[in-house]
């Protein structure tokens, strides 16, 4: 009998970090060219072709004029942090749908120089306030009752579940950084591959307390592409084909459900534990059965509130379970490996897909010095506000 599984055949990501010298076309060429030739299919086997981008404005039909036009559909996706792993999704849908047996999920973006992106802009002050806009007599918040800038709400986000849980502190949070700075010399595509010590760290300049800067994602750029097949077209490639496409086991795309608080700031936590509830669901596993998970560590504050939202640990035993080593590469369940956005950058289109490739990396067993030995299950996350939360868990071939 037929299976509907849908498989990874070919992925990469560029190396990420700054390119004077390409425009955002050029990085998704890049990119898409090289999971094409990992796949070993051309575009003239693409049937769809999912486009993210976020802040250049481009679109996927000027990659289509630089790869080769077919004629496909092209679905212009932006979600925000989540956007890669939106398009990821949209490609996964098509096949899923029976539309489809190939396609084409593409994520890229130019943020290198950008700074600390803002989650919105904030005009200047006047003596007098007149309602305008489309919240008419409802004041902005940024300033008066919290921040909308991403790193001021993350670090309220990491200072909220210290306040209810306990355990955290500034060094927890940094010891997070300085294991993903520690991960990321292993990482030959990671925008900075360099290890900081904890006093480096702590000591460096602050951005929104508990997060000083190497705590912090980098803006970067850099794109990553993905070719998506059916099981039934994969039955038809070759036996190499097969032993290396990874299994998606699990796609899910989550908003926030109503809740009063969250009109105000935004709850990255509940969206993200619905989404790793219908994963693991979907996936028929559980947390336990992860050997790697890439989660995103937008500043080091969410990395830890993530660990409890994806159920790796149990409800509000974050900071112990950190604290137990498990989430380095050598520990139980080892977390961003690749060196997380705090290393390996955030060109914020590119990171769902980007993210996708470093697991499907170690199911291979292609990751060189930091692969993880033995392993066949892994999950990748993204959260971007808004709200938006991606999770896709992977699996090893057993083909």
């Amino acid at each position: 009998m037929a299976s509907d599984d849908v498989w990874i055949l070919g992925i990469k990501m560029t190396k990420f970090g700054k390119y004077p010298d390409k425009d955002i076309t050029d990085l998704a060429a890049d990119a898409t060219m090289a999971a094409l030739a990992d796949g070993g299919v051309t575009m003239k086997d693409v049937q769809l072709l999912a486009y993210g981008n976020l802040v250049g404005g481009t679109q996927g039909q000027s990659l289509q004029k630089q790869v080769g036009q077919t004629g496909i559909p092209v679905y212009n996706v932006a979600n925000a942090c989540a956007t890669g792993a939106t398009a990821l999704r949209v490609a996964y849908m098509a096949i899923k749908a029976g539309e489809i047996d190939t396609g084409l999920a593409v994520g890229v973006e130019k943020l290198a120089g950008a700074g600390l992106l803002a989650g919105g802009s904030r005009g200047a002050e006047k003596d007098e306030w007149t309602p305008e806009g489309r919240f008419g007599a409802v004041a902005p918040v940024d300033g008066r009752i919290g921040t909308e800038t991403m790193p001021g709400v993350f670090a309220q986000i990491g200072m909220e579940y210290g306040h209810k849980y306990g355990g955290t502190s500034f060094e927890l949070f940094a010891k997070i950084s300085e294991k993903n700075h520690a991960h990321s010399t292993l990482n030959p595509l990671a925008a900075y591959s360099k290890r900081f010590t904890l006093e480096q760290i702590m000591g460096d300049i602050m951005i929104s307390y508990p997060n000083t800067r190497p705590m912090c994602s980098a803006n970067c750029d850099g794109a990553a592409a993905a070719v998506l097949v059916s099981d039934a077209k994969l039955k038809t490639l070759s036996k190499e084909q097969q032993r290396r496409a990874v299994k998606i086991s699990a796609s899910i795309l989550t908003t926030d459900p109503w809740e009063e608080a969250c009109q105000v700031l935004p709850n990255v936590n509940t969206l993200t534990r619905n989404a790793a509830k219908q994963a693991y669901e979907k996936a028929g596993i559980g947390p336990e059965d992860l050997d790697l998970v890439e989660l995103h560590d937008c500043f080091a504050t969410a990395e830890l509130v993530h660990y409890d939202n994806l159920m790796l640990c149990e409800e509000g035993g974050a900071a112990d379970f950190f604290n137990s080593g498990a989430t380095w590469r050598d520990g139980k369940t080892p977390v961003n490996v690749s060196g997380g956005l705090e290393s390996k950058g955030h060109p914020i289109a590119a990171t769902g897909i980007a993210n996708v490739w470093e697991i499907a990396h170690h199911l291979r067993g292609e990751a060189g010095d930091r692969q993880i030995e033995g392993a066949k299950v892994g999950l990748a996350h993204v959260i971007g506000l808004g709200s938006a939360c991606g999770i896709h868990v992977l699996e090893k071939s057993g083909l």
